[in-house]
């Protein structure tokens, strides 16, 4: 039984019934609905604080899921799991790797320049430039300023 169909949350509850009725409607492979299942059961373990419960599932909805929109959410969840732990540079990879696939995620630049700015007092050009070193992200997705 996955893990959305035995939370006690009403939310949760609501949230599982709405997705297995459109992933019966809406036409998808059944890779689009396992990954789907994985990230729904990723999302009710961070809900719960467990997160390496909710790593392991987004991780494996990463691995089946191949719609670059989908996965900038579970790369985003996966970021704020890490700054919940307090890998600030490993949250900052995965938000830039989210916002690589989806440029439309103001939660993700949001969660940049908090982590930036009372995370680690690090200016934020210069967690860009680390990550920009260590080959994180692309020049061209941050411009010429740096």
């Amino acid at each position: 039984m996955s893990r959305s169909r035995i939370n006690g949350n009403f939310i949760d509850k609501t949230f599982s019934i709405v997705a297995n009725i459109l992933l019966q409607i809406v036409p998808t492979t059944s890779g689009e609905k396992e990954a789907f299942t994985y990230y729904r059961d990723g999302m009710s373990a961070q809900s719960e604080g467990n997160y390496a419960e909710a790593l392991q599932n987004y991780y494996e909805a990463m691995r089946l899921e191949i719609d670059p929109y989908d996965r900038s959410y579970i790369l985003y969840n996966i970021g704020l799991i890490h700054t919940s732990n307090g890998e600030h540079t490993k949250a900052l990879e995965y938000y830039f790797r989210a916002l690589e696939r989806n440029p439309f995620l103001p939660q993700a630049f949001n969660n940049m320049a908090v982590i930036c700015h009372y995370g680690e007092n690090r200016p934020f050009a210069e967690e860009i430039l680390k990550l920009r070193r260590l080959g994180l992200i692309k020049p061209q997705s941050i411009g010429n300023g740096l």
